[in-house]
């Protein structure tokens, strides 16, 4: 028989199993709880995560370059004979360009900041590009009318230097190098929200803008080399505008036409999820209580740069050293040492100048074609970076081999016999035109490279360390103004100190772009690879930040 204080032991050890079952009951549906809510989170970050938007949306954005470029290729072809003919000597017609890049370093950054930003209701991207685009259609009108009012404000016909023109000229030439950079950075930033991320979509998405480019660039290079096109505009011809100047006008028309088109139809057709009021408030928590300023953040952007990034900048920065000056005077070049006219005496120069535009359309040709290849010749080991080490070395060759095309010119040309007296060479010969036209053409492999390749590495490098893309994309245009600023400034005053030609500054790019292949090889480290497929968006779904097409 047991005793009572063996019943209560007995009681106990029934209420302790009985608690202890109930708190494993309890912890076990506390775990199941904690699993269903993290499940549940985790699926809520699945379905919040950014979904690269279909082609055809990139397509129609990137098409806006086509317009861009179609300006651009006049401004490179047709202006730095333009403002000559305005008379503005050559060593300083190079400072004329200085506003590109001043521009390009102040306003992609501040468009950058803000379009990452901005809580519009027609998205944070597309308000940019509108107002870039009806920028641009301004500028070019002030441009291309620039003698006309020069002309009316007090200019002079029998005077070589029109100043009320050139000055009509330069406001117009600012006010359209803004407008460029505060639509082409938002343009890329919507590539690059639309690509969500994605490595692959992001290097197609990039060539794609390349390929637009060098479809302006054909369009723009043609109507510059077509010498008749103010027939269809005559009323652009006028007292103070001769067939150079409206013909030039003529193009400025169409470029404004093709801009306006192509922008309307990407706006229309590709929309963005405005920045809501609750994504703001995320952000400026995560930023702090007080928002930094935007030269803080910029200079905090430029302290927190990762190896990767500074590698693509520096990178970058040379290869724009060796570019711009074959830029910038590639249809000089052609007009003064290949043809070996001379600015507003006799025709050689202005034969020269078309025989550019046709190179340099040649050169878009290449370049499109180079752009639609990009993404498979990026496979393999090495593949970005190795790409574009190998065309560094050959825009190296190409433009050394501009010094050998120069002397070959200079050594074949003779005097005119037919007209005794006039002091002006024969044209050139077929093979020299010929290997001069080469050059322009091979230079569009290392072009679409230089077009594409630095921006895709910036979007992925962005997003593998968080960064806005519009700040970041600001960024890496600073690798691209500054040494344009550099070439703006010491180009012209530089070729002028060996004897007033071009090849100088193309031998400084030479130089630049062996030292940029080197270090692009050597030192820029390849993108981590995608650990997974983009997922297939069904033709009902959405990405994020863009809703579908109405």
């Amino acid at each position: 028989m047991q005793t009572e204080p063996d019943n209560a032991k007995e009681v106990k050890k029934v209420i302790k199993k009985g608690l202890n079952t109930v708190t494993e009951t309890q912890k076990e549906r506390e775990r199941e709880r904690m699993e269903m809510d993290a499940a549940n989170k985790e699926e809520q970050q699945h379905q919040q995560q950014p979904r690269p938007s279909p082609m055809r949306k990139m397509v129609t954005v990137a098409a806006i370059a086509a317009g861009v470029q179609f300006g651009w290729a006049l401004q490179l072809s047709l202006l730095t004979p333009y403002v000559q003919l305005l008379g503005i000597p050559h060593k300083w017609a190079a400072f004329i360009w200085l506003c590109g890049p001043v521009s390009g370093m102040i306003v992609q950054p501040v468009v950058g900041y803000h379009s990452d930003r901005c809580s519009s209701r027609f998205g944070r991207r597309r308000p940019f590009i509108a107002a870039g685009s009806a920028h641009v259609a301004l500028a070019v009108f002030l441009i291309g009318y620039a003698a006309d009012l020069g002309h009316l404000l007090g200019d002079r016909h029998d005077r070589t230097s029109k100043p009320r023109a050139i000055a009509v000229f330069v406001v117009g030439f600012w006010i359209l190098d803004v407008a460029n950079n505060m639509l082409q950075g938002p343009c890329r930033a919507l590539l690059a929200d639309l690509s969500a991320g994605n490595q692959k979509k992001t290097r197609a998405a990039n060539a794609l803008y390349s390929f637009f480019m060098g479809v302006g660039n054909v369009l723009g290079y043609a109507a510059g080399s077509y010498t008749h096109l103010h027939d269809l505009f005559p009323f652009t011809s006028t007292a103070a505008c001769d067939v150079y100047c409206s013909n030039l006008k003529s193009c400025f028309f169409i470029s404004i036409a093709l801009l306006l088109g192509v922008t309307a139809f990407a706006l229309a057709t590709v929309h963005e999820t405005p920045l809501s009021e609750l994504r703001s408030d995320a952000v400026s928590k995560s930023e702090g209580s007080e928002r930094e300023p935007f030269l803080g953040e910029i200079l905090g952007a430029l302290r927190s740069l990762k190896r990767p990034m500074w590698t693509l900048l520096i990178v970058t920065c040379l290869n724009w050293i060796a570019w711009f000056p074959f830029l910038l005077f590639d249809t000089d070049w052609m007009g003064r040492e290949i043809y070996g006219g001379k600015v507003n005496k006799g025709r050689l120069y202005a034969m020269g100048v078309r025989a550019g535009s046709l190179g340099l359309m040649l050169n878009s040709v290449v370049s499109g074609f180079m752009s639609l290849a990009l993404e498979y010749l990026v496979r393999g080991p090495g593949g970005v970076k190795r790409l574009w080490g190998v065309v560094n070395f050959l825009l190296a060759l190409c433009l050394g081999l501009t010094v050998l095309v120069t002397k070959l010119a200079q050594s074949e040309r003779t005097f005119a016999t037919a007209t005794p007296g006039n002091g002006e060479a024969l044209p050139p010969s077929a093979g020299i035109k010929a290997g001069a036209l080469l050059l322009f053409a091979v230079l569009g492999i290392p072009l679409a490279v230089t077009y594409s390749v630095p921006f895709a590495l910036a979007s992925i490098f962005s997003n593998t360390a968080g960064a806005g893309q519009g700040l970041s994309l600001g960024v890496l245009n600073l690798a691209i103004v500054i040494p344009q600023m550099m070439i703006s400034v010491t180009s012209g005053p530089f070729d002028d100190l060996f004897g007033g030609g071009n090849l100088p500054a193309f031998i400084v790019g030479a130089v630049a772009a062996a030292v940029s292949g080197i270090l692009a090889l050597t030192l820029l480290p390849s993108p981590v690879p995608d650990l997974s497929p983009a997922p297939e968006l069904s033709p009902s779904s959405k990405p994020a930040n863009v809703s579908g097409s109405k």
